[in-house]
């Protein structure tokens, strides 16, 4: 049987090895490289609101100009954020503008779906926050922008 003072040093260096731990991954530089590469060119928006919208929900995984959060320095979680923003650049950068027309109606079809912005985006501390209605203006933005979903046409209204 187990003693009460040995599950309890073992609950102690097992804190101490987490601890270390985390301690240790500080070193690790990746996720800490914040850069915000100069803007090179926007797509013509509809209207600024729309733009003010894209900005709220897309800019922080889209673009040049990503607020970087205080936790986004602290690994593990600044490798994630590093990673996510990375991959969101890569396949989407409204700050190096050159999508082809085929794939701008992608970019309402993401949001029209819900996969954009991502849920647990949402959550966070800068969350957009878009409401319902704000949601629907941004679609109504994003089609008049870069046109409508592939597959859809006008007549679907």
């Amino acid at each position: 049987m187990i003693s009460r003072k040995s599950l309890k040093r073992t609950g102690i260096f097992a804190a101490l090895l987490l601890v270390f731990a985390f301690v240790v991954v500080q070193a690790v530089p990746y996720g800490r490289n914040h850069e915000n590469p100069p803007v090179i060119a926007e797509p013509a928006w509809d209207i600024p609101a729309t733009r003010e919208l894209v900005v709220r929900a897309c800019f922080d995984c889209h673009s040049n100009k990503v607020s970087w959060p205080w936790y986004s320095n602290i690994a593990p979680l600044s490798w994630w954020i590093q990673n996510h923003v990375d991959e969101g650049r890569d396949e989407l950068n409204f700050s190096e503008w050159s999508v082809t027309e085929d794939e701008s109606g992608d970019i309402a079809e993401s949001v029209m779906e819900n996969e954009m912005p991502p849920r647990y985006y949402e959550l966070g501390p800068n969350s957009p926050g878009l409401s319902d209605r704000e949601r629907q203006l941004l679609i109504a933005g994003l089609v008049t922008t870069f046109g409508r979903p592939n597959g859809e046409d006008d007549e679907h209204e």
